[in-house]
């Protein structure tokens, strides 16, 4: 049984139901976006140094381990008496080898400050002055990094939109782009909710996903206009089923390409940043794995039903969609959206054998019907009773000698 779905969705055989059930879409994305913006509203972000603005450390590897650097900060700090453990907040290490080291990274400090507490974790560390080293960073950068990835983001999404309309039209450009910003707005939520610091990389990462999710959302749309091109000038099938139909023929590729591109990210956010502990790797990972996952999602369940939607509005399709589920309730089509044949019909109150499309049952076909075609010419047998039926020949001919 598994095999055998397998290989129908391999196939785009699956006919699964997707673009049907997009009420139920809708409200789970709805959900989570309230869940998203309350996280934002209630936990926040966890602004890395680059936003917020502080002071960071490093010290070399001699230390010890990430949570030795991370501990011996701390003690420096209630040392030089500037501020209090909450002070300290991240710890990583940069590097491996005979140049790894581990950056820590508190809040802001004024220089004098900072002299202190590098004076007591010279002292406490027994390590040279010229080991350590104390850098401030203003949170000004930080703000200059958000409007600029912000003014990206708008460029991006215009670029878009303009691109979608001449190549496809403008219900398709407003459902990819309603899809993208699902996209942006879900990966931040979570990111929101695990807490990982946002840093310059975590922002190239929000940059990244745009163009993967626009990927996808582009082979469906390309499909769906191949499926529904010139959809009004039949009554075989609604706009949703064609829709619904396209998103099953690309469902498979779909599926691909997510997974070869979720295979390298995974690696690096869950072997590089998990078990060889590079923790600049983390933010970028993270912000890659969901929002690409979440793309080939979106892609799939709200972008192809959310276009399916907006057409529902548009006249034509209106009218085509009642005139094929018109003719399907009344039991004219001659076939279905499957290209099933037709079900068989009877008027009411007769005895008649229900006949399907393209066939004509033998017990009431009258004789004078003309042949299906390519049925065998039926020859009316003579009934002389001079020999049999192969040889009657014309009254009064010889028999050749």
């Amino acid at each position: 049984m598994a095999n055998g779905f397998a290989d129908r969705l391999y196939r785009g055989e699956a006919n699964l139901n997707i673009v049907g059930r997009r009420k139920m879409w809708f409200a789970i994305a709805g959900a989570l976006v309230v869940l998203a913006l309350g996280s934002f509203l209630i936990r926040g972000f966890h602004l890395g140094i680059e936003f917020s603005g502080g002071t960071q450390f490093t010290l070399p590897a001699s230390v010890g381990s990430v949570e030795a650097a991370h501990d011996a900060v701390v003690k420096a700090v209630q040392t030089a008496g500037v501020g209090e453990d909450a002070d300290v907040t991240t710890a990583q290490k940069l590097s491996s080898g005979d140049n790894a080291s581990y950056n820590v990274r508190t809040g802001s400090f004024s220089p004098e400050e900072s002299a202190a507490v590098k004076a007591a974790l010279v002292q406490d560390l027994g390590v040279p002055a010229t080991d350590i080293s104390d850098d401030r960073v203003s949170a000004a950068w930080g703000g200059q990094v958000t409007k600029q990835a912000l003014l990206g983001l708008a460029i991006f999404l215009i670029v878009v939109m303009a691109y979608l309309i001449v190549r496809f039209e403008w219900r398709m450009a407003v459902a990819a782009v309603s899809s993208l910003l699902l996209d942006l707005v879900l990966t931040a939520g979570v990111y929101s909710l695990v807490g990982f610091e946002v840093t310059p990389s975590t922002v190239i990462g929000f940059l990244t996903i745009l163009g993967f999710s626009l990927y996808d959302v582009v082979v469906v749309f390309d499909k769906v206009q191949e499926n529904t091109k010139g959809i009004t000038a039949g009554s075989t099938r609604t706009y949703a089923e064609a829709t619904n139909l396209a998103v099953n023929q690309t469902l498979m590729r779909s599926i691909n390409t997510g997974l070869v591109a979720l295979l390298p990210v995974g690696g690096l956010l869950f072997i590089g940043a998990g078990l060889l502990g590079a923790g600049t790797l983390k933010d970028l990972g993270l912000v890659l794995f969901v929002g690409m996952g979440l793309g080939v999602v979106s892609s799939i369940v709200f972008a192809a039903p959310m276009l399916a939607a907006l057409k529902d509005t548009d006249p034509r399709i209106k009218s085509h969609n009642a005139r094929v589920l018109a003719r399907r309730s009344s039991g004219r089509s001659g076939d279905v959206a499957r290209g099933d044949r037709a079900r068989p019909a009877t008027e009411a109150g007769t005895d008649e054998v229900p006949a399907y499309a393209g066939s004509t049952p033998a017990s009431t076909t009258p004789a004078s019907t003309t042949p299906r075609p390519g049925a065998r010419p039926v020859v009316k047998r003579s009934t002389n009773n001079r020999g049999g039926a192969a040889g009657n020949r014309p009254s009064g001919g010889q028999k050749r000698r």
